[in-house]
């Protein structure tokens, strides 16, 4: 039985190694090199040893298998990583469900997100659970030296009625 928990120092290493692992399977193909995994896995580990204290993490089989976050703690999920061998198996749905929950008890209305456009995987996932294209928009990223363009994605959160 999955279970979803925030995030302690840590288990940095670990979401590391999962949001550098399903980084790479999101961008096959669109850039590579030695060089872009080791700019990615440092800012994964940058990013997760400074706002571990926003990420909410699955574990399943024994083992870490999925990771979410809200970097700002407001309505915009920044992050959420499935390791590829575990992909495909309800854990994301599981995470996100989660942290919408999140978002509605926080007094948000609706839940954003943003990814690589051609992430047609991650595109696919929130569009199939209710989320819609609220911009595209293209910006330079000097790490691939090239233009790159991102979807922005949302959807209406049930506010909880309380007692």
């Amino acid at each position: 039985m999955p279970v979803i928990r925030h995030a302690r120092a840590g288990d940095v290493n670990r979401l590391t190694a999962i949001g550098l692992g399903a980084w790479q399977s999101a961008i096959a193909g669109l850039a590579g090199g030695d060089k872009m995994r080791r700019v990615a896995e440092a800012a994964f580990f940058r990013f997760l040893s400074d706002h571990w204290l926003s990420v909410s993490l699955l574990e399943a089989e024994g083992d870490v298998r999925g990771w979410a976050a809200r970097e700002n703690f407001d309505n915009a999920i920044s992050d959420l990583w499935i390791e590829p061998a575990a992909q495909g198996r309800g854990f994301g749905a599981l995470l996100l469900a989660e942290i919408e929950r999140r978002i509605a008890a926080d007094g948000f209305d609706a839940a954003t997100t943003k990814t690589h456009a051609r992430n047609d995987r991650a595109v696919r996932f929130f569009r199939n659970r209710g989320y819609g294209v609220s911009w595209l928009s293209t910006a330079y990223a000097p790490q691939l030296d090239s233009d790159v363009e991102f979807i922005g994605l949302s959807r209406a959160l049930e506010q909880d009625p309380g007692p």
